[in-house]
């Protein structure tokens, strides 16, 4: 699989970032959650899944980005 870096929420490229990848599908790199109410939420946690905390700016300005321009 190769990633292609879309964008992340830090000013020095920092994590959390989201990437594209040649197979459709996308990766976010990020600390894991550890909360353990909050991994308590989770469903469906298969083995090696884990969660990772996304601020909702890094999800608009990457949908933005993505979105056609249609001024």
């Amino acid at each position: 699989m190769r990633l292609r870096f879309l964008g992340s929420a830090s000013e020095a490229g920092a994590c959390p970032s989201l990437y594209k990848t040649d197979r459709a599908t996308s990766v976010v790199q990020g600390l894991e959650v550890v909360d353990r109410e909050a991994r308590a939420d989770l469903r469906h946690v298969l083995d090696g899944d884990t969660a990772v905390e996304v601020p909702r700016e890094l999800l608009v300005e990457i949908a933005r980005r993505a979105l056609p321009d249609h001024h």
